[in-house]
Order: structure tokens, then C-alpha cells, then sequence
């Protein structure tokens, strides 16, 4: 195979370098394009077929339902890692020995209180305030309480941040929905780990304890570590740009939260509960909704099937779907809403319709029904997936800093009016 790529323009022909990734992927280097063309630039909406950088992160590929992070299967490390070894492996490249989990866990604890300031603005939203929103602000408000910028160049000044975030940002997620509900703001516990201590904060009543659930735990875990990481995707390229102007972490952080809270993005999975509770309110007929969703004249949309990504399986759903039986069967929620979610579920899978365009339940709809039955409201999903995604976030601006990649500033192709003279406002 040659290892350039030959552009003709105009009869002129220009060379330009292909790049192999290690998993055989190509792309055409294109960064000389406009200096050798005299201003020639490509135009692609959306970047389905832009490579913004070289990553060494995740990789997927979505025709074979491949996921990895750092090479390994996302089936390992759902099934014999917990999520703050797989939060390890993202950020620093290698799953950690026990002594480095235990240093890593120890200090995201020490970093695990919030300048009680933090209450002062949490206090000023109304309870009406979209958690996704608040969580924005409050991350974005921890750089006044953190104003030192990040040196890069100093592995324990990037160390010292990422252990910061990763022990705030839990008790930032549990405050905006015990806010809501008007809970007491609380703290985690020193002798618990990372996932039951978001679970305590979450959940913990001020008139009895707390009392951990194995099931729940591992539901958790699981998907936490099913959305840690996806590639070049909306927040996550939104990280990375804002970082590229050398912003500091927390606000790219929080420039990341913002983007994920769109219904195409990370708002996927509370979209998913409000079909559902729309079915519900019409009467519940499943069989009725699956026939409007093969409608090509019906506006409904199926919500939770099927990814714009993976064209097979989404690799994350098979391993989900079991979490979901066990919470389900562990708590024994009666909800006409989940019932409607399983029957939806089964009648696609067994559809010749779906099943021949690949149109199979994705992690968004699972993770929703978990969701609801561990009793988290469903305008909270997007922030246990802004939770779940916070280690690949960190990773991505991490790996974008070191390789110290130049600021984002993509092109455009102009359609606006031409050269206009200007008139006085009484000749208009």
C-alpha cells in the first residue's frame, strides 16, 4: 500500500502523508492543505470523518462492536476491574499495582471535602435548576477555590489535580440531588471505597443509616466503568479544545459537563425514561409504539435503541443488560414504567425489523432502567454519566497537554453575503 494520498485540484496534484494507527486505521495528514493549494481547506459537519488528534486512549470500532481502553476489552475490565483501577488506566496509561490503587485511593480521599464556600453557591440555584447545570457551575467554581493553574510539566502538579477532581467531584454530584430533594448536604466515609461512598452520599437518610447494597455496588461499578471512556465524541473533543487554549482543568472539565447534557449526547439515557413515561400515560401498549417507530411517516423516535457509532451491538449493553436483571430482581421494584422498558426490550430483540438493521437496546436504555429502580431521579442521569466519564475527560486532557497540541481553531467555508457598502440608517 502506498503511503501517500494524491489530492487533485484544478489538474494540480498534491501529496499528502497517511497515517496507521495500531490498529490499522488510516487517515490523510492534511495540516499542510491550505499552504500548498493556496488556500484550498475540506469542509466536514460534524467531523464524522475528521480525526482531531492521535489519541492512545480508547479505541472502537463501531462496525465489529469493539470497545478497549489502553488495549484492554471493555468485557475485562466490566467484569475483573473496579472502576477506580480502570479510572488509573485511563489517566496514566497502565492498571495499577495494589500499592499504586492504594496511594491513588488514599489521596483522591484527602481531596474528598469541598471548601464549604461551595454551599454558598449551591444555595443560590432553585431547586427547579437542571442538576446538569449546577454541576457545570459548581465545577467551574472550584478554579476560584483552586486559582493556581496546573504546571503541566510537573508530574505531581498534574497528579495533585486529577486526585483533587476525583475526590470533589462525587460530593459535587451528591449535593445537587440531595439539593433537590432537600436532603442535608453530606460527606462520604473513610472507611469505604470510592463507588459505595457515592452511593452513601447519594442515598444516606439523617434519621437511620446507611445500609450498602452488594448488587447496587456493582451495578454502579459497572457503569461507571462502561462510560468512562468513548473516543473522540462531543464533550470529550469539547475537553480537549477548550484545553487546547491551555484553560485550565476544572473549566474544561466543565465545558465537557455542558456539552454531554445534550439529548443527543449524554442526555441519551433521561430521554429514554421520558418515552417511556410518555407509553405509560397513553396506555402502556408496547406493541402499538414499536409500530409507530417503523413508521417512516411517524415523528416518534425509538429512544435507547440502536448508536450512531456502533452499527452491531453496543458492546457495553451486553454486559449491562445482566446489572440491570440482578437490580431489578434484587430490589423487586414493582414500576409499570421498567415493565414497559423489558417489554420494549424483548419485542426488539426478537423483531425481525430491528434485528435486521441492528436496532438492539444500547447502553443508554439500560442504564436508565438502573437508574430509576436505585431510585435516582431521572433528570440526575446525565450527571451519574458526567460521574461515570469524568477519568477519560481528565485522560484525554491529559494526553492533549503532554503532547502539547496546538490550539483548536477549525476552518470554515464562508456562504454569507459579499462586499456590501455601508448606507446611513435614513438611506436603509
Amino acid at each position: 500500500m502506498s503511503n501517500t494520498a494524491i489530492l487533485e485540484i484544478n489538474g494540480e496534484k498534491h501529496e499528502f502523508p497517511l497515517i496507521v494507527g495500531t490498529e490499522n486505521e488510516i487517515g490523510i495528514d492534511i495540516k499542510t492543505l491550505r499552504g500548498v493549494t493556496g488556500g484550498v481547506t475540506t469542509i466536514d459537519p460534524g467531523y464524522k470523518n475528521t480525526g482531531s488528534c492521535e489519541s492512545a486512549i480508547t479505541f472502537l470500532n463501531g462496525e465489529e462492536g469493539v470497545l478497549r481502553y489502553r488495549g484492554y476489552a471493555i468485557e475485562d475490565l466490566a467484569e475483573k476491574a473496579d472502576f477506580l483501577e480502570v479510572a488509573y488506566l485511563l489517566i496514566f496509561g497502565n492498571l495499577p499495582t495494589q500499592e499504586q490503587l492504594d496511594k491513588f485511593h488514599a489521596d483522591i480521599k484527602k481531596e474528598s471535602v469541598v471548601d464549604d464556600d461551595i454551599k454558598k453557591i449551591l444555595d443560590a440555584f432553585p431547586k427547579t435548576a437542571h442538576p446538569m447545570g449546577v454541576l457545570a457551575s459548581l465545577t467551574s467554581a472550584l478554579t476560584a477555590f483552586n486559582p493556581s493553574s496546573v504546571n503541566v510539566d510537573s508530574e505531581d502538579d498534574m497528579y495533585n489535580a486529577i486526585v483533587k477532581i476525583l475526590g470533589k467531584f462525587p460530593v459535587l454530584v451528591a449535593w445537587t440531588m440531595r439539593k433537590k430533594q432537600g436532603l442535608p448536604l453530606n460527606y462520604g466515609s473513610e472507611d469505604l471505597g470510592y463507588v459505595e461512598n457515592i452511593l452513601k452520599m447519594m442515598f444516606e437518610k439523617p434519621n437511620k443509616p446507611y445500609e450498602q447494597n452488594d448488587i447496587l455496588i456493582n451495578a454502579l461499578d459497572k457503569l461507571l466503568i462502561l462510560h468512562a471512556d468513548h473516543e473522540q465524541n462531543c464533550s470529550t473533543s469539547t475537553v480537549r479544545i477548550v484545553g487546547s487554549s491551555h484553560a485550565g482543568l476544572f473549566a474544561s472539565l466543565s465545558a465537557g459537563i455542558s456539552a454531554l447534557w445534550g439529548p443527543l449526547h449524554g442526555g441519551a439515557n433521561q430521554a429514554v425514561l421520558e418515552m417511556l413515561e410518555g407509553i405509560k400515560e397513553d396506555g402502556g401498549d408496547t406493541k402499538k409504539y414499536m409500530a409507530k417507530a417503523k413508521d417512516k411517516e411517524d415523528p416518534f423516535r425509538l429512544m435507547g435503541f440502536g448508536h450512531r457509532v456502533y452499527k452491531n451491538f453496543d458492546p457495553r449493553a451486553k454486559i449491562i443488560k445482566k446489572a440491570a436483571d440482578e437490580v431489578l430482581g434484587d430490589l423487586g421494584v414493582e414500576d409499570p414504567v421498567l415493565d414497559i422498558a423489558k417489554g420494549l426490550a424483548e419485542e426488539a430483540l426478537s423483531d425481525g425489523y430491528f434485528v435486521k438493521r441492528k436496532l438492539y437496546p444500547n447502553v443508554d436504555f439500560y442504564s436508565g432502567i438502573i437508574y430509576r429502580a436505585m431510585g435516582i431521579p431521572v433528570e440526575m442521569f446525565t450527571v451519574m454519566f458526567a460521574l461515570g466519564r469524568l477519568p477519560g475527560w481528565i485522560a484525554q486532557w491529559r494526553e492533549m497537554r503532554l503532547r502539547k497540541e496546538p490550539i483548536g481553531r477549525p476552518r470554515q467555508i464562508y456562504i454569507g453575503e459579499n462586499h456590501r457598502e455601508f448606507k446611513s440608517i435614513n438611506e436603509r
